[in-house]
């Protein structure tokens, strides 16, 4: 039996989880959720999985569950913020971690894992994208097991023997859907709303992460990502829009072979993968029917149309400071387009004045987390006060 702490709970990587966890209940037991916002779901959550402990954003949210937990059931243990999620993860009877909380806000509970040596199932992002060489120098220092959950990655790993063999590969190849843009005139980019931007095609997502979508932001992270955990030149990652999201990424080795791990766009299946890993289980998903598969479609990505992703790849060939400004000027900037303070087009065109004009002046290397930790806050102060004094 494993204990399994899923942190962002809430969000549709923990409703996933959930769901194959539940499949498996004789394999894995449910030991600690985190939510930020929606307490009354965390609520819901805890009275169907019995975990042993919450964690919550503060004392406000603390205060709320409190209120609205049922007289008469025992009430799990109550931790509070960052501390609580970096306790938890460091708590000796957890197992796993997966790590799905959207943003730099889950990147001090990811790297608290990997000090501890716990296998990480690594939903979020900016663990890699903001502190790379140091994220991976703490899990080979601890021993702990990171295993992707994103499906682009999960596929490369799966495709990967052993999870990497970088002798042989040629290149990787991360594969995008395109978002709901993909067809868009460029010029009505900047028309485009919040509710449009939010509607993928293929995927059940956040706000925050659908937005990435629309603007391939999120393709860009990908590729950063990519980078570190399967240790490979910027120069050997390619991205292709495959509009159909079945083929969830690509492996080329030296010889010309190709492999590719294909399936149902459906985050049940590499979230099963990291679960049951090395072993196989089952994901509680449909079958694929080969039969309806007609047609697979790729191109080249339109740097015009998507210039997010042109400035992901440019951070990367940077520096690991460029990436920390990218992510957190982008961070920033989705927040005011969700608020409809502005345009969409606007995200591409702050991320670019923030590598330019901010990232230009930082001084030193990013040789320990809390220097990430500054340098994110400093990224997402100046890139307030540009927006706020521009729009």
């Amino acid at each position: 039996m494993q204990n399994i702490a899923i942190f962002g709970a809430t969000g549709s990587i923990g409703d996933s989880t959930l769901d194959v966890i539940g499949k498996h209940a004789e394999r894995f037991s449910v030991y600690a959720l985190s939510a930020h916002s929606r307490i009354q779901k965390l609520l819901a959550l805890c009275l169907v999985h019995h975990p042993k402990v919450v964690i919550v954003p503060d004392e406000i949210a603390e205060k709320k569950f409190r209120q609205l937990w049922p007289a008469n059931i025992a009430m799990p243990e109550i931790r509070v913020g960052s501390k609580g999620l970096c306790e938890t993860a460091r708590d000796p009877e957890v197992d796993a971690v997966v790590a799905a909380i959207v943003g730099t806000a889950g990147l001090p509970s990811a790297f608290a894992a990997a000090q501890a040596g716990k296998r990480i199932l690594l939903a979020n992002k900016e663990a890699l994208v903001a502190a790379g060489s140091l994220f991976m120098e703490t899990v080979k220092k601890n021993n702990a097991i990171l295993l992707p959950l994103d499906s682009e990655h999960n596929a490369i790993f799966q495709c990967l023997p052993g999870g990497k063999n970088n002798s042989q590969v040629k290149r990787l190849v991360l594969t995008a859907s395109g978002g709901p843009f993909r067809n868009i005139d460029p010029s009505r980019l900047s028309a485009v709303t919040p509710e449009q931007a939010c509607k993928h095609p293929n995927w059940s997502m956040g706000r925050k992460i659908s937005i990435d979508s629309a603007t391939m932001l999120n393709k860009g992270l990908e590729v950063i990502e990519a980078k570190w955990m399967f240790d490979v030149d910027a120069s050997k990652i390619d991205v292709l829009v495959h509009p159909e999201s079945t083929i969830h990424s690509m492996v080329e080795y030296i010889d010309g072979s190709l492999l590719a791990q294909l399936g149902n766009p459906d985050m049940r299946i590499p979230i099963s993968y990291a679960l049951g890993y090395p072993d196989r289980i089952e994901s509680n998903t449909e079958n694929f029917d080969l039969s309806r598969l007609l047609q697979l479609n790729f191109e080249l990505p339109d740097y015009k149309r998507f210039p997010c992703l042109k400035l992901a790849f440019d951070a990367l060939q940077s520096s690991q400071s460029d990436c920390v400004v990218l992510n957190a000027s982008n961070e920033i900037a989705v927040d005011y387009f969700l608020k409809n303070r502005i345009k969409f087009t606007d995200i591409a065109v702050t991320i670019e004045k923030m590598l330019d004009g901010f990232a230009g002046t930082v001084k030193g290397s990013l040789g320990h987390i809390d220097d990430v930790f500054e340098l994110d806050a400093l990224t997402r102060s100046h890139t307030s006060e540009l927006l706020n004094n521009t729009h």
